[in-house]
């Protein structure tokens, strides 16, 4: 895979074909996102994966009308923990020990500085620590999916509170972040397509030192 080519293929598709991804690239995109980096492994989010056409018309209003709601395969939601909490580290715990057998003293160490951050921090600060943990599995996603010729489009421009009631996520300790439509580009009706990608030059954008 000639990586850099992949990227530049790659773009925020605005516009989607209605097109089925096959389920096994589906399957492959999904277990990139669950081996994604994550501090210290713990994975503090879940990603919801939505077909059902009736369920995206209700969401599309909430994601502002953007037409990939409606338009995509399969719309991702990445949903964050809403809180950082001890029985969650000790469930992460628990699967550590179960994977390797035993629990390192570093691990050890680490998950007690979790839990004093959980009971210290406020629910709103642990939530920001827990959110750029999706933004780490967003990456991840956005570069399976063009690896296997799949549109993605990221996007923030929804309303969580709306979207979280819809989804019943308070009920389940979640919170909705990001959404990721994955389809097929429109290539007669979607502007940006030709477009050249605009990015900063290396020079001014790496510091070397």
């Amino acid at each position: 895979m000639d990586i850099l080519k992949v990227l530049n293929w790659r773009y925020a598709t605005k516009r989607m074909t209605g097109k089925k991804v096959p389920q096994e690239t589906i399957e492959t995109i999904l277990e990139s996102i669950r081996l994604s980096a994550s501090s210290i492994g713990l994975q503090p989010y879940s990603i919801y994966v939505i077909q059902n056409e009736a369920l995206r018309k209700q969401i599309l209003p909430i994601a502002k009308d953007q037409p990939q709601i409606v338009e995509c395969s399969h719309l991702l939601v990445f949903t964050a923990w809403n809180n950082l909490t001890e029985d969650r580290i000790d469930s992460w715990l628990n699967d550590v020990k179960e994977a390797r057998g035993t629990i390192a003293e570093r691990t050890l160490n680490f998950a007690s500085y979790l839990k004093g951050k959980a009971k210290n921090d406020t629910e709103s600060d642990n939530f920001t620590w827990i959110s750029k943990q999706v933004y780490i599995a967003l990456g991840t996603a956005l570069i399976a999916a063009a690896a296997e010729g799949i549109d993605a489009t990221p996007m923030e421009g929804f309303d969580p509170k709306s979207l979280d009631l819809l989804l019943n996520l308070e009920e389940k300790g979640l919170k909705s972040v990001l959404l990721l439509p994955l389809g097929y580009r429109d290539e007669v009706n979607d502007f940006l397509l030709n477009q050249k990608k605009v990015r900063r030059a290396s020079d001014s954008f790496f510091i070397r030192l």
